[in-house]
């Protein structure tokens, strides 16, 4: 599934209509939750059902096209599933019952109630909303897809604008050729990652860079008054600065993802519980800035493109043991050299990521066209084959919706 995003042009009114659509969206899912709470849903196809209640008790929720009141009972069906699943697997902690929502910020239609243009530049959406028809901006050419290819449109609110994202049935995939070369990579707070080779990488610290000017912002929102245009548009300043900065921080793990996964045949990294490792509220919000899990899923997404192998590797005592004998050598996170009585002696995360790379070879054995095949040319390896999975980790980046996955860069 490939997701294309355009910034959207209109009339005030225009954006006055999309945020009434957005409200609406809100409502329908709110009402959904309700409706499970109280014991009247036990699947989706009882939400799906209630939609239609709502559309004729309400008349703002009717001017909402069908479809797209049933991609609101699906976000909320969503929410309950993952509740469910968070059970049955046990997760300690909190197992995220379905909240209400209070600041929802997209609409989705399906394949109903929106129309492109012939020139693949202009969508017009026509249901009873008044949206009207939007210009679109944007780098990708919708003309390679057929119309039936297209199968949502989400209209997203962001601080600097209103964007329409296409998602579309298509399936990437790349052929490189062979390189030769494998790489273990330890990321980390000082270096955002140091690699089997020695080549520590910088750490950018996008959100330490832009502290100063945000809590300057958050200042002058503080100083307004509640419910005023003034806060309004102080509010939106600051909404913009943290935009930009997660922004930096995409682009950084993308380019940087796509720069290691075409140079490597395979890709080995740490299998890392983030949403552990941020409960130290004086690692926090270094930890955040760094985005190592925002880049852990780039990896495997171009993994999956361009038909290279990626592996998770359990990082227990990856930074201990002595890379040259297997020798646990003890160290505090002070020490950032590691010596052994072997006579090894190497920087500590140098050391870390070739025992990375040593477990994912041992996991993967001779790395070549055999193991390719091995595993379907999706890319990449599950981090169930070397101890450990995903569940339970905290991502960096805030999906719009459970049913689509971003695979395009």
């Amino acid at each position: 599934m490939l997701v294309f995003e355009y910034k959207a042009y209109g009339k005030s009114s225009q954006f006055s209509a999309v945020d009434e659509a957005i409200r609406t969206v809100q409502f329908i899912r709110n009402k959904a939750i309700r409706l499970w709470i109280d014991g009247g849903a036990k699947s989706c196809y009882d939400l799906n059902k209630y939609c239609a209640v709502l559309a004729r008790e309400f008349p703002f929720a009717n001017q909402l096209n069908s479809m797209a009141r049933q991609a609101a009972a699906e976000r909320a069906w969503a929410s309950i599933q993952r509740f469910y699943d968070n059970c049955k697997a046990k997760i300690s902690g909190k197992k995220g019952f379905p909240k209400f929502q209070k600041d929802n910020r997209s609409v989705e239609y399906k394949t109903s109630g929106w129309a492109l243009s012939d020139d693949r530049k202009s969508i017009t959406f026509t249901d009873k909303k008044g949206i009207g028809r939007l210009k679109l901006k944007g780098t990708r050419d919708l003309n390679f897809y057929q119309p039936d290819q297209i199968k949502r449109v989400r209209l997203v609110k962001r601080a600097d604008g209103y964007y329409v994202q296409f998602c579309i049935s298509a399936d990437r995939r790349e052929t490189l050729p062979a390189t030769g070369n494998t790489i273990g990579l330890d990321v980390g707070l000082k270096s955002f990652y140091t690699d089997s080779n020695g080549l520590e990488l910088e750490n950018p610290r996008l959100y330490r860079t832009g502290e100063v000017k945000m809590k300057r912002a958050q200042r002058l929102v503080s100083r307004k008054v509640k419910g005023s245009k003034n806060r309004i548009k102080s509010r939106i300043k600051l909404g913009r600065i943290h935009l930009k900065i997660s922004r930096q921080r995409k682009d950084h793990a993308v380019k940087l993802a796509r720069c290691v996964i075409r140079s490597n045949d395979l890709v080995a990294y740490e299998d890392l519980r983030v949403r552990n490792m941020v409960k130290n509220h004086c690692l926090a919000k270094s930890i955040s800035d760094a985005g190592w899990y925002q880049f852990r899923l780039w990896l495997e997404t171009f993994g999956r493109i361009f038909g290279r192998v990626t592996v998770a590797v359990n990082p227990a005592y990856t930074s201990q043991e002595c890379s040259s004998c297997g020798t646990v050598v003890k160290k505090s996170l002070s020490t950032r050299t590691h010596a052994c009585q072997c006579g090894c002696e190497l920087g500590r995360d140098h050391n870390a990521a070739l025992n990375i790379l040593t477990k994912a070879i041992g996991t993967t054995g001779h790395v070549g066209t055999s193991v390719l095949d091995a595993v379907n040319a999706f890319g990449d390896i599950p981090s169930t084959c070397v101890g450990a999975n995903l569940r339970g980790q905290g991502a960096s980046l805030k999906e719009e919706s459970h049913d689509f996955q971003v695979t395009l860069a």
